[in-house]
């Protein structure tokens, strides 16, 4: 059975990206994470006990650390998940996604060319390194067309900057030392395991604690989403069937301003837990969870619109979404209203919600 390295295993989509794989039963799974505040074993604990499962705790930018993982455990296959990934924290504190987002791919790459390197040419062909970006690094669209894989790159955050270097070294890698690389750039993800930083579980949180709903700016940024089940069978799609040396543009179709989902949040929660029911919003003398909504100040270098057009993925690979946004959400809340413990486990360390990104 071969080996599948996934680093960033323990974090929002790593963690779904692995039970789909071992659900496959085609690989033996190594997890790699360094288990920061986004990364948190218990995303993992239904599937931690499957025979295929192997959990390592190290940080992808710790160049001993890797050589070694890569020695010990061969890996033919290599999903990089692992990233500094909130905007807002790149904006107070750059240097962490320099390290894992830069270095951290650096070093990987690294550690493959050294074991695949010494390898036959048809050996070396047979491995892939898949290495997940997003659609920030194209930076804004205005209110028409989408980007295309030919996009120029134009980030707008440290985020963004350090995942637009680490996808220019890994189509390097290719290009300069024939590794069998692969780049997947997508757009917002929704789903069980996020943590609450992110705008859907921090919103459906807040609500449920009648805690104020902030919305950025006008609330007219648009992103188009897409349920992190269908990110990881893209993702499955282009690690066996990809072509190496490219990139795919994996997007849900569903694009929605930021108050349009904050609003579809609300509805949800309408449904599945009425307002009237809920001592917090009672206590404070609101009737509906839409009365929470707060403008507050925008975030710096905020892009207006993303937009993905998927047609490559759809036409090489026969890849296309196959949950719509409503029901996928309704899924999405459902899932965080049966989980109240693991989003308390997972907010045990600093971060209470709070607002972040105000430097600059």
């Amino acid at each position: 059975m071969e080996t599948l390295l996934v680093t960033g295993g323990a974090g929002f989509i790593g963690s779904n990206f692995v039970r789909m794989a071992l659900g496959r039963g085609a690989w033996r799974v190594v997890i790699v994470d360094a288990l920061t505040y986004a990364g948190n074993l218990d995303s993992l604990r239904d599937v931690s006990q499957d025979p295929n499962f192997v959990f390592v705790e190290a940080d992808i930018a710790d160049r001993n650390a890797m050589e070694a993982l890569f020695r010990e455990h061969r890996p033919r296959r290599v999903v990089n998940f692992a990233a500094e990934s909130h905007v807002d924290r790149s904006i107070d504190g750059p240097r962490s996604f320099v390290r894992t987002n830069v270095q951290g791919t650096f070093e990987l790459l690294e550690a493959a060319r050294g074991l695949w390197g010494a390898e036959s040419k048809a050996e070396r062909e047979a491995a892939r390194f898949l290495h997940v970006s997003t659609d920030e690094v194209y930076g804004s669209l205005g209110p028409e067309g989408a980007f295309t894989e030919d996009s120029p790159y134009a980030p707008n955050s440290p985020y963004s900057a350090t995942k637009a270097g680490a996808d220019h070294l890994v189509r390097a890698y290719f290009e300069t030392f024939d590794l069998p690389t692969l780049v997947t750039n997508c757009t917002n993800n929704y789903g069980p395991y996020q943590f609450p930083e992110k705008l859907i579980p921090l919103v459906l949180l807040n609500a449920l604690e009648g805690k104020p709903l902030p919305i950025y700016g006008d609330g007219g940024n648009v992103r188009d989403w897409i349920f992190v089940e269908d990110h990881c069978s893209a993702v499955l799609e282009v690690l066996e069937r990809g072509t190496p040396g490219q990139c795919y543009n994996v997007g849900g179709h569903s694009e929605r301003t930021n108050l349009e989902v904050v609003d579809a949040i609300c509805a949800h929660l309408e449904s599945l837990h009425p307002a009237a029911s809920n001592a917090a919003l009672q206590n404070q003398g609101h009737t509906r969870y839409a009365a929470l909504k707060s403008f507050v100040p925008d975030r710096p270098g905020h892009d207006r619109r993303y937009a993905m057009d998927c047609s490559k993925i759809e036409a090489e690979l026969g890849w296309r979404p196959q949950y719509d946004f409503d029901s996928a959400l309704e899924r999405t809340v459902r899932w965080y209203l049966e989980h109240r413990d693991w989003c308390e486990a997972v907010q045990t360390g600093t971060y209470r919600r709070t607002r972040l990104g105000l430097e600059g």
